[in-house]
């Protein structure tokens, strides 16, 4: 089976939830009418990942402009429910493609918000969400960790999907609980736009024998608004420049990486590859000296299989 795939490398309208939405909207038509099966944004793309902010926080001390920021931060972060969650669930619907979003994603139960990866199916809408189980250092003042519930994977029309976001990929027990799924599209998107990102990628590809689909946003310091300048006067200009790429089962890179602007990569992926790949190197397979090795994961769901016609 082939599969066409996008990775958007773009921008958000930065703390502006519905602004943001809207150009998700307006890139996903654009890319489902150039045949994508499926479309990536990048983490926390909505309503953007806040690079160089601190909260106002610092060890024993948090001050009130920091938690007016992150209350504007909630009150623009997506809710999966009611409206955001309608208007994401047409959005694939409409254009017949698959989409996988990263946002900063608000629960109402518990008020905590989390950093995630929303899937969404234009036969059955919103499949599951990813929550990041460990945001990295400072993170962690915005965005709470989630449990093994969240290591979600899906049996698409257009093959298994799962994945992690970010520095969650440095952790080798988490992606094994990817590769015990036999995850075949592994998602990753990321904020690291460093070189060496490239290189984990290329790894996890031939490790997982997957397809690595890792996505960055493009931002620079000039694009914030003028009233949080004062945040990030210490950053350099090119606060993000990008880094997004697809690698094949194999490690090599078919598309990307791409730095230094805005733009999407496209290919399409031949799934076949992952078999071919198999024959010499099966994580779970015939490489995976299960009398020697057991690995158990706490809470994991069962991969949800979108291809049963009960769903």
């Amino acid at each position: 089976m082939k599969v066409k795939v996008a990775l958007v490398q773009e921008s958000p309208v930065f703390f502006d939830k519905q602004k943001t939405l809207e150009k998700v909207a307006t890139l996903m038509r654009k890319h489902a009418n150039e045949g994508c099966q499926l479309i990536v944004f990048p983490e926390s793309f909505v309503p953007g990942y806040p690079r160089g902010f601190t909260f106002g926080a610092t060890i024993g001390k948090r001050s009130k402009a920091g938690k007016e920021l992150y209350a504007k931060y909630y009150n623009n972060s997506v809710l999966l429910d009611g409206n955001d969650l309608a208007f994401l669930e047409k959005l694939s619907k409409d254009c017949g493609a698959y989409l996988v979003l990263g946002i900063s994603e608000r629960i109402q139960e518990n008020g905590s918000i989390y950093c995630s990866m929303a899937y969404f199916s234009p036969a059955s809408g919103l499949l599951g969400v990813h929550r990041k189980i460990k945001p990295t250092g400072t993170e962690r003042i915005v965005w709470a960790e989630a449990s093994g519930e969240s290591l979600v994977t899906f049996n698409t029309r257009i093959g298994k999907l799962g994945g992690l976001i970010c520095w969650e990929n440095y952790m080798p027990l988490a992606r094994m609980a990817m590769y015990q799924k036999k995850v075949e599209l592994y998602i990753a998107p990321t904020a690291d736009s460093r070189p060496e990102w490239t290189t984990s990628m290329q790894h996890i590809a031939l490790e997982g024998r997957c397809f690595v689909l890792a996505c960055n946003q493009f931002y620079t310091k000039s694009m914030y608004p003028e009233e949080y300048q004062h945040l990030v006067a210490n950053e350099d200009e090119d606060i993000c420049p990008g880094g997004s790429v697809m690698v094949s089962p194999s490690g090599k890179i078919i598309a990307g990486p791409l730095f230094g602007a805005s733009g999407t990569l496209m290919a399409e992926l031949d799934l076949d590859e992952i078999h071919q790949g198999n024959l010499d190197f099966d994580v779970v397979g015939h490489y995976a000296r299960n009398d020697i090795f057991n690995l158990k994961i706490n809470n994991q769901p069962e991969m949800l299989d979108e291809t049963k016609d009960s769903l």
